[in-house]
């Protein structure tokens, strides 16, 4: 089953100026929704003085989640040409804010959309597209004594472990291929004092 999608290596800037307006770019990899809304949180705050926060994504190996905001500019002047890019470049998982700072003249809703796409642009041509593989989050909870079986697995899997808490009770937070998740499945029932919960 092909459970690779095309997104972003990392996080990526661009500027666009326009008669004194600044348009500053910043481009993301993203897992989910709550991660977006982590990241515009944090630039809201960095960024407390500009006029508007404008951004889409698109989330999902299918393209299926996915939003554009003009954050106050006309109707589908600023979060629609954002996404389009994100779209012409057939990314997911991927999150780009566009912040302007007014200088003062009006651009007219063509020049907007003009700016916001360029900006936009500007910061997926400052990153690398990559190929990346669909991953499932997943929180094991086991037994203190299953410790080495579980870690094996998570070796022998390659998961990626994004959160772990070891007490009485252990969990681990974990990625996993959606290759490997019915075996990751399988694999983890055989441990005894081991199972998956979900979130």
């Amino acid at each position: 089953m092909e459970d690779t999608y095309l997104t972003l290596s990392r996080k990526s800037e661009g500027l666009y100026k326009e008669k004194g307006s600044k348009f500053l770019a910043f481009a993301y990899p993203v897992i989910d929704e709550e991660e977006v809304k982590e990241i515009l949180e944090g630039l809201r705050k960095q960024y407390y003085d500009a006029r508007h926060h404008c951004y889409a994504y698109i989330l999902g190996k299918n393209k299926d989640q996915y939003r554009a905001n003009d954050d106050g500019e006309p109707n589908h002047s600023a979060g629609d040409p954002i996404l389009g890019q994100i779209r012409s470049k057939e990314l997911t998982n991927t999150l780009i804010v566009v912040i302007r700072y007014f200088g003062g003249t009006k651009l007219g809703v063509g020049g907007l959309i003009t700016a916001y796409k360029t900006a936009a642009a500007v910061a997926i041509e400052n990153n690398e597209i990559v190929k990346a593989r669909v991953k499932k989050k997943v929180i094991i909870e086991f037994d203190y004594l299953a410790m080495n079986d579980v870690m094996r697995l998570v070796k022998d899997l390659d998961l990626e472990i994004i959160d772990q808490s070891f007490d009485n009770t252990c969990n681990i937070h974990l990625l996993v291929r959606e290759g490997v998740y019915d075996l990751f499945k399988i694999k983890i029932s055989e441990i005894e004092q081991a199972k998956e919960i979900s979130d």
